[in-house]
């Protein structure tokens, strides 16, 4: 499989690595360095662009991707509030995107944890649920992707939370996110429920980026063949 990498810092180095160990190969790499690069005929040499960049330039490398046919693989987060327009375009060009707030497959499986752990707890109002997200600082939104998956999965789930906030809650129909930022901090997320006499915590904590690049090239070859709008749990079969 030949390989588009559009973001080519710490991640896209990482992702590099194991596709190489898994037989694939990179043949285009974009970065700050090189945006002009990031052309359709550039692009026609890959099978597949696996893009991890920021926010503000998702949105277009997702766009460039789909005019040139090629199935694009993401895991910027923060850009959601376009995602109606990528769906959109995706489905006229009969493309394929592959997006995920986080490739982990732990992280997938703590996915599915805080939806069991939220439809038993949606019975106990006594406990109040929030939430902790810690990641390095150079990160660019908060709260990150893997917090707002979490939170809105608890809130379809917990009638009592109508939607979440990053500062302190001017009522209880809202779940508090307290993003932390600090160190190297490849990402640690905490569901917890607590209440005046207990309290009941979930935690997934990522060691290193490896897992977030590892998952990026399983979606990266889970996309070969298929068309339309994919995520881990397709990949994953949940």
């Amino acid at each position: 499989m030949k390989i588009a990498l559009i973001g080519y810092g710490k991640m896209g180095k990482e992702i590099e690595q194991i596709a190489l160990s898994r037989g694939h190969s990179v043949v285009l790499k974009i970065d700050v360095n090189n945006p002009e690069e990031l052309t359709t005929e550039n692009l026609l040499k890959a099978d597949v662009a696996i893009e991890f960049t920021s926010p503000a330039t998702a949105v277009n490398n997702y766009l460039h991707c789909f005019e040139a046919g090629v199935p694009v693989v993401s895991g910027t987060t923060g850009w959601l509030d376009r995602k109606a327009e990528v769906d959109q375009k995706c489905a006229e060009k009969n493309g394929c995107f592959f997006y995920t707030s986080n490739f982990s497959l732990g992280a997938n499986i703590f996915f599915e944890l805080n939806k069991h752990l939220a439809m038993i707890m949606k019975d106990f109002p006594q406990y109040d649920v929030s939430m902790t997200e810690v990641h390095h600082t150079q990160k660019l939104d908060a709260p990150s992707g893997t917090a707002i998956t979490l939170a809105d999965d608890i809130i379809s789930i917990n009638e009592t939370k109508t939607n979440w906030t990053i500062d302190i809650p001017k009522s209880g129909s809202e779940l508090f996110i307290n993003p932390v930022r600090e160190g190297v901090v490849p990402g640690i997320h905490t569901i917890k429920y607590d209440s005046e006499v207990d309290f009941i915590e979930i935690t997934h904590s990522a060691y290193s980026r490896k897992g977030l690049a590892f998952g990026a090239v399983l979606a990266a070859e889970f996309c070969q063949g298929r068309k339309g709008i994919l995520s881990m749990k397709d990949l994953l079969k949940f």
